[in-house]
């Protein structure tokens, strides 16, 4: 038996309290008036009958509830041994990394090598392989053949390993089988694929862990970490690409690194690696393709893991979108201020349409990427109505209130209970300013929160649908939005020229029309690449039941037909191209890329390693040391219920004893 916190049976000492109580305050006089004490004699008398105890089970209960709690919360317990199944058996696992960086200096084949010569030691057993998630490959009773052709089958795939994963997977295997597991893990045990916390790796009650390390040594590993480049781009001006070498556990060394489109090698350059660091990269390109251009940066020449030593990309390069811009006739900064701000952002991926509300209800608002109603005091029905079914089937219009449109007393396409026009005036510095803005919208993200913006005017209005985005001081929202169907409408409740406000004439401004064009079109900036394990978003809500077609790296469709018509979403397991033809008859590329962790072929500690071993060695019920180490049974909950009922009895012997302390003095005072 032993204490996990012996110093809390300093706690001992208060038994001394009892004693106080049941033996000094026991002697108590009561003074008395007396004529005169000359004629009495002086005697000692005797303090033995003072220093011997009553109430001794009173007592007792009192130190007994002392003494449990100070025990209680030394927390003691019992020395065991490991638990076993019946007879001693534990279930054989045999589990198998089949993460990417089992694909270094042959490490899947030594593991599988080894996992085989298992195979003559004992029982059959169950195989289980895991990267990022564990899967059972085979049953308690098969056949060595069959267990053999599992182990065979396993090959190293796209993702990460994570022993998290691997140690859920054992628990809920021990608890279907009701017996401890010896476990066999045959793994590179790359410290990256240690879980946040190491009470993770608890194995099962009364498990073993056996490791068997491959490869035999650490591999020196470079790679390409990473790939900065433009998503898509709108013209044929040069594109920057950046990219990150990395040496992990490597020397000092240079490499040739490529940049690749479309199969062909369009440039290369040596470049310096220290040990164990990075190097920066840059490469410029002109003259991309129209489509999709199918990017990769390669070092030259291959390591140990090979597999990393290229990373995909895709640039899109397309046309500038359409952007129908409805103004009336006399309003002209609007326009000017607004095709400046699209035309000056880095991409340029809009070309503005200036037209009239009558001639606009001539065209079909579809054609366009989003329509701006710059001011617009009259909206003919018939366009209004097209706007309105252009909207519900998923499109955008971005609506600019000024004094025309206060005048009309109707924000359109939106259900407006009131609209006023606030003017605040020049005169004396009055304006207000922006008090309040959600910076995570999409059209704030990169505005600055509009700091230093004067308004001059804006107009009030209340629509129940639209949420506020941004606010001025005087609490009438400057920018809010509403949905409509599956689309959006965005109301900007003031113009885009220098009278209403000073907008245009800030730094914020740019970027606030930019981003907001992007959010409305659809064409926010995305990534150029996408992780393994990461999903792939098919289709909107309004597109359930249409087909999605998705070829994988290798040229097969990746759906079903259920799936196609169906799924949401779609995993991304493998490295390379994935092609996805749309409902919409849009036609995309995504380029997928192994976890950059998986790089990093460094091995957990020995020593955290050893404690991982240790987690599985006690029974049920026991306790562990820091660092996970078992030592035994815990005891302190026994203790602490014994001292509930411990103080359950003193309560009651007390009461007793109270009771027959007001009945002897009663008696007394009868008896006076």
């Amino acid at each position: 038996m032993g204490l996990l916190a012996p110093w809390f049976l300093a706690g001992l000492l208060g038994i001394g309290l009892p004693v106080w109580l049941h033996l000094l305050r026991k002697h108590r006089t009561k003074p008395l008036p007396f004529s005169s004490l000359m004629f009495f004699e002086r005697r000692t008398q005797s303090s033995i009958r003072r220093r011997r105890l009553e109430h001794l089970l009173l007592f007792a209960t009192r130190v007994a509830v002392l003494a449990l709690m100070a025990l209680a919360f030394a927390q003691p317990y019992l020395k065991s041994g490991a638990a076993s199944g019946p007879n001693g058996r534990r279930l054989r696992v045999l589990a198998l990394d089949d993460s990417f960086s089992m694909r270094a200096s042959g490490a899947m084949g030594q593991a599988k090598r080894a996992a085989l010569g298992q195979l003559a030691v004992g029982p059959p057993v169950r195989v289980l392989a895991f990267d990022g998630q564990a899967h059972l490959l085979t049953e308690a009773a098969v056949e060595a053949a069959a267990t053999r052709g599992a182990i065979e089958s396993i090959q190293a795939g796209d993702s990460r390993s994570s022993y998290g994963e691997l140690v859920r997977a054992l628990r809920a295997l021990a608890g279907s089988a009701r017996e401890p597991l010896n476990v066999h893990l045959f793994s590179d045990f790359q410290k990256t694929s240690l879980p946040p916390a190491f009470m993770d790796l608890r194995l099962p009650a009364g498990s073993t862990l056996t490791p068997h390390v491959v490869p035999d040594s650490e591999v020196p590993n470079w790679t390409v970490e990473s790939v900065r480049a433009p998503r898509r781009v709108y013209d044929a001006k040069e594109v920057r690409i950046d990219a990150a070498i990395a040496g992990f556990g490597a020397p000092a060394a240079t490499r040739r690194v490529s940049l690749v489109l479309n199969g062909h090698i369009v440039r290369s350059q040596d470049v310096a690696v220290a040990a164990n660091s990075r190097a920066a990269v840059e490469f410029s390109a002109a003259n991309i393709p129209h489509g999709f251009a199918r990017g990769e940066v390669r070092i030259d020449p291959s390591d140990g893991l090979a597999a990393d030593d290229r990373f995909y990309f895709i640039i899109e390069r397309a046309d500038p979108k359409p952007v129908l811009f409805v103004r009336d006739g006399r309003e002209q900064r609007g326009l000017f201020y607004f095709r400046a701000a699209l035309e000056s952002s880095a991409n340029a991926a809009f070309r503005v349409e200036d037209a009239r509300p009558e001639t606009a209800a001539n065209g079909d608002p579809s054609r366009y990427a989003f329509v701006v109603l710059s001011d617009v005091a009259y909206v003919p029905p018939e366009f209004e109505r097209s706007l309105k079914e252009y909207v519900r089937a998923g499109g955008a219009v971005w609506v600019a209130l000024g004094t025309s449109a206060a005048a009309a007393q109707r924000v359109p396409l939106l259900d407006t209970k009131s609209v006023e026009n606030r003017y605040y005036g020049r005169e004396s510095e009055r304006f207000e300013s922006v008090s309040s803005a959600d910076a995570a919208h999409p059209s704030l993200r990169r505005a600055q929160r509009w700091e230093g913006v004067k308004f001059y005017d804006a107009v009030r209005f209340d629509a129940p649908e639209a949420k506020a985005i941004a606010r001025l001081s005087d609490q009438t929202p400057i920018l809010a939005e509403a949905p409509l169907g599956e689309g959006r409408v965005l109301v900007f409740a003031s113009t885009f020229d220098n009278v209403a406000n000073d907008f245009p004439l800030h730094a914020s401004f740019v970027p606030f029309i930019e981003q907001t064009a992007l959010y409305l079109g659809g064409m926010e900036e995305g990534a150029s690449s996408a992780p393994v394990d990461s999903y792939l978003e098919l289709r909107a809500a309004r597109d359930r039941g249409a087909a999605v077609e998705v070829n994988g790296p290798d040229g097969r469709r990746e759906l079903s037909l259920k799936e196609a018509a169906t799924a949401q979403t779609f995993l991304l397991s493998h490295e390379g191209f994935y092609e996805v033809h749309r409902s919409n008859g849009r036609h995309e590329v995504v380029a997928v890329n192994a976890d950059r962790r998986e790089s990093d072929l460094a091995r957990m500690p020995a020593d955290t390693l050893a404690l991982w071993q240790k987690t599985g060695g006690a029974v049920a019920g026991t306790v562990r040391a820091a660092g996970g180490a078992p030592v035994g049974r815990s005891l302190w909950w026994w203790a602490l219920a014994a001292a509930l009922l411990a103080g359950v009895a003193e309560s009651v012997v007390g009461n007793q004893h109270l009771v027959e302390g007001r009945e002897t003095a009663a008696r007394k005072e009868v008896a006076a």
